[in-house]
């Protein structure tokens, strides 16, 4: 028994008839990189509890860095169906891939094309989307995480600078960071953001060690000990609580879809597993449960590749809610660690061997399905949304 590289999807609703002839070359692109870069070393990385060596440096060169900032600025000019197409094939390769390209490019990237100055964007763009500068996210603190509104981190106006104090945790690219996007509150309570540098004094990145999830991902804090941040640091387009929320909708975003590629490695493995094992004389694909399990998979596939094609046009258009994106990321994050739980028992003892792709990628689901707004949190997202009351 062997795991064969995977080199097509399950598309049993011909979705690919609504797609581009762009989209799916920039899909095949990508599951060609994937199968290339990223399946020949993820398992041992895994197991290593280490990343992958110039990681973001390929991905700047495949072009899965801000894909859709404005080529002007080092990005692709892509749609947003292109963008999630990208992090469907990263994640079918591991979530530790998928999340550095989502943080770099939704969580670093967005918020300087869309709240920074132009200096700004011609300054740090071009260099995050080739993957020469490594950024990270600083929005969730040691004591609030669902809870944003009520962060510590502050920083005061000094005159020539802003000082800042606070920290922020489980920020993922935090130990290899060249800059840090941080929200912080000012003397006014109102949440603004920060651009810090490596080098900058009292700024450190501790690591964040012994996962059982997101083992190829580095993981770390961000601590700010009086750090004195150059006023033009500040990204100036936007205060309040927006600025970061619209970041996290876009992670969101191609979280719904990245999670589908995760599924699909599983499923896929499943199917031929079940072709080729053999029990009590004949393939295990062939007895009740295990096509009841398979056909179930499928379903819920299509279901999420049918919700996030209508999400990404929405997107498009500028139309989609914050409510729209937390259903979508809700329900395919509890599609895609459902399917990896399940696939496994299919494979039986084999399913737990870093040979098939199961339990690394059930052990990464339990990070996403919390990171990014909790799994219960999108839930009462959508209550709100359909109530106007609100339970949180």
């Amino acid at each position: 028994m062997s795991y064969y590289p995977l080199t097509s999807i399950p598309d049993y609703y011909g979705i690919d008839a609504l797609l581009t002839e762009e989209h799916k070359l920039i899909r095949q692109s990508i599951r060609d990189w994937v199968e290339s870069f990223v399946m020949p070393q993820i398992d041992q990385a895994a197991q290593n509890h280490t990343d992958l060596p110039g990681l973001m440096r390929e991905l700047g060169k495949i072009g899965a860095l801000g894909p859709y900032i404005p080529v002007e600025y080092g990005g692709s000019g892509l749609d947003q169906i292109s963008y999630g197409l990208i992090m469907q094939e990263l994640e079918r390769g591991d979530s530790a891939v998928r999340s550095a390209a989502s943080v770099q490019s939704s969580l670093v990237m967005f918020p300087i094309n869309e709240f920074g100055s132009e200096e700004q964007k011609k300054k740090y763009l071009p260099k995050l989307a080739s993957g020469e500068m490594i950024g990270s996210f600083g929005l969730t603190e040691p004591n609030h995480g669902s809870d944003p509104g009520s962060m510590e981190t502050y920083f005061k106006d000094m005159g020539d600078h802003y000082l800042l104090n606070g920290a922020k945790m489980w920020i993922t690219n935090s130990p290899l960071c060249d800059i840090a996007v941080v929200w912080a509150k000012n003397e006014e309570g109102k949440v603004q953001g920060l651009i810090v540098e490596r080098g900058m004094e009292g700024f450190t990145t501790p690591e964040t060690h012994n996962k059982w999830s997101l083992r190829a991902s580095k993981t770390g804090e961000l601590v700010f000990n009086d750090v004195k941040v150059p006023k033009e640091n500040l990204l100036p387009g936007v205060t309040g609580l927006k600025g970061p929320l619209s970041c996290l909708n876009s992670a969101r975003y191609g979280i719904s879809w990245g999670v589908i590629g995760a599924a699909i490695d599983c499923y896929c493995t499943a199917v031929q597993y079940s072709k080729e094992r053999k029990q009590f004389g004949k393939p295990i694909g062939s007895y009740q449960l295990q096509q009841k399990k398979l056909a179930e998979f499928v379903t819920e596939i299509t279901k999420a590749q049918l919700l996030c094609l209508q999400l990404g046009n929405l997107k498009n258009e500028h139309k989609a809610t914050p409510a729209q994106i937390s259903m979508a990321k809700r329900n395919n994050v509890k599609m895609a660690i459902d399917i990896a739980r399940e696939s496994r028992q299919i494979l039986g003892g084999m399913g737990i061997m870093g040979e098939f792709p199961m339990m690394r990628h059930a052990a990464n689901l339990e990070s996403v399905i919390t990171y990014e707004g909790t799994h219960d949190v999108h839930l009462l997202i959508t209550g709100l949304d359909i109530t106007g009351i609100n339970a949180f």
